[in-house]
Protein backbone atom coordinates (compact mmCIF):
# COMPACT_ATOMS: atom_id res chain seq x y z
CA UNK A 1 0.00 0.00 0.00
CA UNK A 2 1.47 3.34 -0.93
CA UNK A 3 1.41 6.59 1.08
CA UNK A 4 -1.55 8.44 -0.59
CA UNK A 5 -3.87 5.44 -0.20
CA UNK A 6 -2.99 4.98 3.48
CA UNK A 7 -3.56 8.71 4.07
CA UNK A 8 -7.05 8.49 2.54
CA UNK A 9 -7.90 5.48 4.73
CA UNK A 10 -6.73 7.25 7.90
CA UNK A 11 -8.72 10.42 7.08
CA UNK A 12 -11.84 8.37 6.30
CA UNK A 13 -11.54 6.50 9.62
CA UNK A 14 -11.14 9.80 11.52
CA UNK A 15 -14.20 11.29 9.83
CA UNK A 16 -16.37 8.28 10.63
CA UNK A 17 -15.20 8.29 14.24
CA UNK A 18 -16.16 11.98 14.60
CA UNK A 19 -19.68 11.30 13.31
CA UNK A 20 -20.20 8.61 15.95
CA UNK A 21 -20.15 11.14 18.84
CA UNK A 22 -23.58 11.93 20.28
CA UNK A 23 -24.81 15.46 20.92
CA UNK A 24 -25.28 14.82 24.64
CA UNK A 25 -21.65 13.71 25.03
CA UNK A 26 -20.37 16.68 23.08
CA UNK A 27 -22.65 19.42 24.52
CA UNK A 28 -24.41 18.44 27.75
CA UNK A 29 -27.01 20.98 28.88
CA UNK A 30 -27.87 19.51 32.26
CA UNK A 31 -31.65 19.86 31.82
CA UNK A 32 -31.59 23.65 32.23
CA UNK A 33 -33.81 25.96 30.18
CA UNK A 34 -32.86 29.46 29.09
CA UNK A 35 -35.15 30.89 31.77
CA UNK A 36 -33.32 28.90 34.47
CA UNK A 37 -29.96 30.13 33.19
CA UNK A 38 -31.18 33.74 33.14
CA UNK A 39 -32.60 33.53 36.67
CA UNK A 40 -29.39 31.99 37.93
CA UNK A 41 -27.25 34.70 36.33
CA UNK A 42 -29.66 37.40 37.66
CA UNK A 43 -28.88 36.30 41.19
CA UNK A 44 -31.86 34.28 42.35
CA UNK A 45 -34.01 31.20 41.91
CA UNK A 46 -37.54 31.08 40.56
CA UNK A 47 -38.99 31.20 44.10
CA UNK A 48 -36.87 34.09 45.36
CA UNK A 49 -39.27 37.07 45.60
CA UNK A 50 -36.55 39.39 46.91
CA UNK A 51 -34.47 39.15 43.74
CA UNK A 52 -37.60 39.51 41.58
CA UNK A 53 -38.54 42.67 43.48
CA UNK A 54 -34.99 44.00 43.05
CA UNK A 55 -35.25 43.43 39.29
CA UNK A 56 -38.61 45.23 39.14
CA UNK A 57 -37.19 48.15 41.14
CA UNK A 58 -34.20 48.43 38.82
CA UNK A 59 -36.46 48.41 35.76
CA UNK A 60 -38.76 51.08 37.21
CA UNK A 61 -35.76 53.34 37.91
CA UNK A 62 -34.83 53.20 34.23
CA UNK A 63 -38.28 54.09 32.95
CA UNK A 64 -39.09 57.73 32.20
CA UNK A 65 -42.55 59.26 31.82
CA UNK A 66 -43.69 59.47 28.20
CA UNK A 67 -45.67 62.67 28.66
CA UNK A 68 -42.68 64.83 29.62
CA UNK A 69 -43.76 67.81 27.46
CA UNK A 70 -40.54 69.91 27.39
CA UNK A 71 -38.55 66.82 26.41
CA UNK A 72 -41.05 65.97 23.64
CA UNK A 73 -40.87 69.52 22.25
CA UNK A 74 -37.08 69.40 22.29
CA UNK A 75 -37.06 66.10 20.40
CA UNK A 76 -39.51 67.39 17.77
CA UNK A 77 -37.36 70.46 17.11
CA UNK A 78 -34.23 68.34 16.79
CA UNK A 79 -35.75 65.68 14.55
CA UNK A 80 -34.26 65.63 11.07
CA UNK A 81 -36.41 64.91 8.08
CA UNK A 82 -36.10 65.49 4.36
CA UNK A 83 -38.07 68.76 4.38
CA UNK A 84 -35.94 70.28 7.16
CA UNK A 85 -32.73 69.30 5.39
CA UNK A 86 -33.77 70.65 1.98
CA UNK A 87 -35.33 73.88 3.20
CA UNK A 88 -32.50 74.65 5.61
CA UNK A 89 -29.85 74.41 2.88
CA UNK A 90 -31.64 75.25 -0.37
CA UNK A 91 -34.43 77.73 0.26
CA UNK A 92 -37.05 78.03 -2.47
CA UNK A 93 -37.24 81.50 -3.97
CA UNK A 94 -40.65 83.18 -4.07
CA UNK A 95 -42.77 82.18 -7.06
CA UNK A 96 -46.02 84.16 -6.91
CA UNK A 97 -49.22 82.53 -8.12
CA UNK A 98 -51.28 84.16 -10.84
CA UNK A 99 -55.02 83.61 -10.64
CA UNK A 100 -56.48 83.59 -14.15
CA UNK A 101 -60.03 83.39 -15.40
CA UNK A 102 -60.67 81.24 -18.47
CA UNK A 103 -63.74 82.45 -20.37
CA UNK A 104 -66.40 79.99 -21.55
CA UNK A 105 -65.38 78.43 -24.85
CA UNK A 106 -65.77 75.38 -27.07
CA UNK A 107 -63.03 72.77 -27.37
CA UNK A 108 -62.19 69.56 -29.21
CA UNK A 109 -62.77 68.21 -32.73
CA UNK A 110 -66.50 68.20 -32.12
CA UNK A 111 -67.29 71.53 -30.47
CA UNK A 112 -67.97 70.83 -26.82
CA UNK A 113 -68.92 73.79 -24.60
CA UNK A 114 -66.60 74.38 -21.63
CA UNK A 115 -67.91 76.68 -18.86
CA UNK A 116 -65.75 79.51 -17.52
CA UNK A 117 -63.49 78.77 -14.57
CA UNK A 118 -60.61 80.21 -12.54
CA UNK A 119 -57.23 78.53 -12.27
CA UNK A 120 -53.84 79.23 -10.69
CA UNK A 121 -50.56 79.45 -12.61
CA UNK A 122 -47.13 79.95 -11.05
CA UNK A 123 -45.34 83.03 -12.41
CA UNK A 124 -42.21 81.04 -13.27
CA UNK A 125 -42.36 77.66 -15.01
CA UNK A 126 -39.84 75.97 -12.70
CA UNK A 127 -39.18 76.54 -9.00
CA UNK A 128 -35.93 78.38 -8.35
CA UNK A 129 -33.71 77.64 -5.34
CA UNK A 130 -31.21 79.85 -3.52
CA UNK A 131 -27.69 78.64 -2.91
CA UNK A 132 -26.80 77.80 0.71
CA UNK A 133 -26.47 80.99 2.73
CA UNK A 134 -28.17 83.31 0.21
CA UNK A 135 -31.51 83.44 2.02
CA UNK A 136 -32.92 83.12 5.50
CA UNK A 137 -34.70 79.90 6.47
CA UNK A 138 -38.20 80.03 4.98
CA UNK A 139 -41.43 79.83 6.91
CA UNK A 140 -42.47 76.16 6.66
CA UNK A 141 -46.17 77.05 6.86
CA UNK A 142 -45.90 79.40 3.87
CA UNK A 143 -44.28 76.68 1.76
CA UNK A 144 -46.98 74.15 2.49
CA UNK A 145 -49.84 76.48 1.58
CA UNK A 146 -52.42 74.65 -0.56
CA UNK A 147 -53.30 76.02 -3.98
CA UNK A 148 -56.69 77.71 -3.88
CA UNK A 149 -58.98 77.22 -6.81
CA UNK A 150 -62.05 79.33 -7.35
Amino acid sequence: MNFPNSLVVILLAAALTGCATSKEELMPHGGQTMQDIWRHSAGGDSGDNLSQQALLDARSDLRRPIGDQPMVEQRIQYTRNAANEIYSQFARLPNPDLVMYVFPHVAGGEPVPVPGYSTVFPLYTMPEYAMPGEMAIPDMNALERPIRRR
